[in-house]
């Protein structure tokens, strides 16, 4: 049975991507099969796995407006069990393309039907907005990650994303739930990131995660190199809490 989970917040610079590579490397290397979807027309989850993604011909891009079969764009990773659908910038024409399309909203869910059951986990990567992109994202999706950075604003539009949420549920998907509320950036040196976390388990309960991603030098530079964590320094920080989320996923998805 394949689960798939959307990571999103429209707000930028709270670790969506992070969070996307390093919880699909960290699956992968538990032997679960898992194919990482980027959606962002930024590409930084395919530039994270070292991918050039201004010299793909086959991307998202291609598979959502019906160039390319989805089959033939996925990109195998360096990290066995682990399989990507790399995006560039061209995905931005997709936001206008796909308006004229029948049942635009469900485009990226039709293209992901025939391979969906050839994986454990489908893991995509958002754009921090709430467009039609991200749209197509919940619903298709059996849940939404949700990264929440421990900063002052770290609240701040989360009511907008579950609005949006709660319209995909009702319009589309109404089997869409949260796979979880996940503190990324955390200090427990600072008192604001210690009233930031006691807040969202406040608020969220159950579905806040237990896991926090502390801030962590290493994670911050894996990227520029090409490489998930776990790849780039598996005795760091970053990667011990990105294989603790992993197994908090798998728990709850027993």
């Amino acid at each position: 049975m394949s689960k798939t989970i959307a990571i999103a917040n429209q707000k930028g610079g709270v670790g969506k991507t992070t969070t996307a590579i390093n919880l699909s490397a960290s699956l992968a290397s538990t032997g679960k099969r898992i194919l990482l979807i980027d959606i962002d027309p930024q590409g930084n989850a395919t530039n994270g796995f070292g991918f050039e993604q201004n010299k793909l011909e086959k991307t998202t891009y291609e598979v959502l407006i019906g160039k390319e079969e989805i089959e033939d764009a996925i990109l195998q990773t360096e990290i066995p069990n682990l399989s990507l659908l790399p995006a560039n910038i061209n995905l931005v024409g997709a936001e206008i393309e796909l308006v004229n399309f029948v049942g635009r909203e469900k485009i990226l869910k039709q293209r992901i039907a025939p391979i969906k059951n050839q994986y454990d986990f489908i893991i995509i990567d958002c754009p921090p907005s709430l467009g039609l992109l991200t749209v197509n994202a919940l619903t298709c999706a059996d849940s939404v990650l949700i990264p929440v950075q421990c900063e002052y604003y770290a609240l701040e539009g989360l009511s907008k994303l579950l609005n949006t949420i709660h319209m995909v549920r009702k319009a589309l998907n109404p089997e869409l739930g949260i796979e979880g509320v996940l503190l990324t950036m955390f200090d427990s040196r600072l008192r604001l990131s210690n009233q930031v976390a006691a807040e969202i388990w406040k608020l969220f309960g159950d579905k806040a995660f237990k896991t926090v991603i502390n801030r962590n030098v290493r994670l911050s530079e894996a990227p520029s190199h090409g490489k998930p964590i776990i790849l780039y320094d598996p005795s760091s920080v970053g990667c011990k809490n990105y294989l603790d989320l992993a197994k908090e996923i798998l728990k709850n998805n027993k």
